[in-house]
């Protein structure tokens, strides 16, 4: 089923049928399609759908120089009117619509299914933590404050702005400073959107700050979001107790090395850094 998940991921364009994704399992597509469903509480097509809607109301929020018909196409419908059809049976807005204002809660609610697949099927690579010393990073940061419900206009803010300023991340990484859980404090969430840059910045929303430098415990993860709390759970949980090292009064920050949907959700890359005290 992990095989099955990431061809999935990165299959998303091409025919996913029962029999496909069956001999992907390695067994007939009857009896694949029972154990898919009797594992994961949701049949395979209904899941690939949820999948490419996913990577497509992403593409229409956050890559808005391409054309819709492009989306519709690789997201595997054959023609505009049918992706429409589908895309709002499932958001309850038209993909134009979810352009200019997305409906992100409905999103959420309708791509619930794909997060509760992922994080009980995705395989997550043994932790391998590494403690090494960081320099300081001057970034420009967005900083999103409130609602993490809301936290996609904020993304799509950051975006426009970079692509104004010509900062796109193949030029500027991109940095999340993560102060708070969404799900513990949602009404006081605090993040900040970050792009590597040491020029000063003159636009509303945008300031400049520093990441310090100094010594972290790094994780990479690799594969999609919803698998984060895994890394990080060991992290704090058992490597941090075990090291005798103690944390420093900084958050935890990442660094996102190829990200969703540029990549599929699978094979994103994503570094964490924990702040530590010098020895």
């Amino acid at each position: 089923m992990q095989r099955v998940l990431a061809h999935v991921d990165a299959h998303l364009g091409e025919p996913l049928t029962v029999e496909t994704l069956g001999s992907v399992a390695g067994m007939s597509a009857f009896h694949f399609h029972r154990q898919f469903t009797g594992l994961f509480g949701i049949s395979v097509h209904r899941y690939v759908s949820l999948v490419r809607l996913e990577r497509a109301a992403y593409r229409l929020a956050y890559r808005v120089d391409l054309p819709i018909l492009e989306i519709a196409l690789d997201a595997g419908y054959e023609s505009p009117e049918a992706f429409t059809r589908a895309f709002k049976q499932r958001v309850g807005q038209s993909p134009s619509e979810f352009r200019k204002a997305p409906a992100w809660e409905a999103l959420e609610a309708a791509n619930a299914p794909v997060g509760s697949v992922r994080r009980s099927g995705t395989k997550v690579a043994p932790v391998d933590v590494q403690v090494r010393e960081t320099e300081d990073v001057p970034v420009a940061v967005m900083e999103h404050r409130g609602d993490p419900a809301r936290l996609g206009d904020t993304i799509r803010a950051f975006i426009a702005w970079r692509r104004a300023a010509r900062l796109p991340p193949a030029v500027s990484a991109t940095f999340n400073i993560l102060y708070d859980d969404p799900e513990t404090t949602p009404s006081l969430f605090r993040l900040d959107l970050c792009a590597s840059t040491s020029r000063p910045v003159d636009a509303p929303g945008v300031v400049n700050k520093v990441i310090p430098g100094g010594r972290c415990a790094i994780v990479r993860h690799v594969g999609p979001e919803e698998t984060f709390g895994r890394a990080l759970t060991y992290l704090y949980c058992e490597w941090l107790p075990a090291s005798g090292e103690a944390l420093r009064e900084y958050p935890l920050y990442c660094q996102r090395i190829s990200f969703f949907p540029d990549v599929p959700a699978n094979e994103a890359i994503t570094d964490f850094f924990l702040p530590l005290q010098s020895p």
